[in-house]
């Protein structure tokens, strides 16, 4: 990153930043590529690319899009989340269709908000990392497109879902007309998305970038490192996937907590406390050297990087172990 060749990125003249689009775009199999700073902002762009204010987009009830990143869709897109009811972040093909709903011979096209886009995320982050299994994605994707629908790919752990199946990223980005990837998701790069799709889509995604406020100038500093994680660390993540699956059995033996481990599938481990709050939880393992999220009442999300070794998971359930059981003896207050 400190020998990066770089220019100004608001010009297209970065030669690093043009590397890494480069990069993305074969891997994925698309035209081209746009770099950004954040998943957040590859997805909004994205969305704002297929859509007009005032059209519906579909999302899984889970969708990162929709519950994680600032109701950005509906405040700078001005699209209405249609939500369906996906399992674990998996829906199906006729999900897609009750989206539709009523029979639209009744109702006059200027009083429903026209349904333009629907969206996938894989692997689903609120879904402990699940994977999409391919032929229900080409199945999904399918009814999307019968119905006139562009087609989003929220593929900010596309990797893992890759190692998890041997499905090359290209494959799953296939019926997809954009694709958003992260470079800090486990493949240890210090920041950045790219969206590719055509040439027309990445031009017109280009113009949003900016307007959303994403030029960059000397951004070869970054890309460099984002390039780097690309070529050399997809295939380590296998070990994240291993250290997660080793956490994820020392916890299911655990008392205080419930686990199904056939829902860890990547790097992700989602588990329940059946005793203590988990902020509580959460808060005395930050204090004890483990940092975890909390999500909802009872819940927490573990997530598994480069950084993390075999002896760090072992070291991590000792201390969760011991939180467990020091927060048996002194219950938080109102607990």
């Amino acid at each position: 990153m400190a020998e990066a060749e770089v220019g100004d990125d608001v010009y297209g003249d970065d030669p690093t930043v043009k590397a890494l689009e480069a990069a993305t775009a074969e891997l994925l199999g698309k035209d081209d590529a746009v770099y950004m700073p954040s998943g957040t902002m590859t997805n909004q762009v994205g969305i704002r690319t297929h859509t007009q204010p005032g059209d519906a987009a579909l999302y899984d009830h889970q969708a990162h899009v929709y519950q994680l990143e600032g109701g950005a869709s509906a405040a700078i897109s001005g699209v209405l989340p249609r939500l369906l009811p996906g399992v674990r972040g998996i829906f199906s093909p006729a999900d897609v269709e009750s989206a539709f709903g009523r029979d639209h011979r009744f109702v006059p096209s200027a009083v429903a908000p026209p349904v333009r886009l629907l969206c996938l995320e894989n692997t689903h982050n609120a879904g402990g990392g699940s994977v999409w299994p391919l032929d229900t994605l080409t199945a999904v994707a399918g009814a999307g497109r019968a119905r006139g629908l562009a087609l989003h790919l929220d593929g900010a752990r596309l990797w893992h879902a890759t190692v998890a199946t041997g499905v090359a990223e290209a494959a799953y980005a296939a019926p997809f007309d954009s694709v958003s990837v992260c470079f800090s998701k486990a493949l240890g790069a210090p920041v950045g998305s790219c969206l590719a799709g055509s040439h027309a889509l990445v031009a017109r995604a280009r113009r949003f970038k900016q307007q959303f406020g994403g030029g960059f100038r000397q951004a070869g500093i970054i890309a460099a490192g984002a390039l780097h994680a690309l070529r050399h660390h997809r295939e380590r993540l296998h070990e994240t996937h291993a250290n997660a699956r080793r956490f994820a059995e020392g916890l299911a033996a655990m008392p205080g907590i419930a686990l199904d481990l056939a829902t860890v599938e990547t790097n992700i481990v989602r588990f329940q406390l059946t005793h203590v709050a988990a902020s509580a939880f959460v808060d005395e393992a930050h204090r004890r050297g483990v940092h975890m999220l909390p999500s909802g009442s009872d819940g927490v999300r573990a997530v598994f990087y480069l950084d993390i070794a075999p002896q760090d998971v072992d070291d991590a359930l000792t201390v969760v172990d011991r939180t467990l059981a020091a927060l048996a003896r002194s219950p938080p207050e109102g607990a």
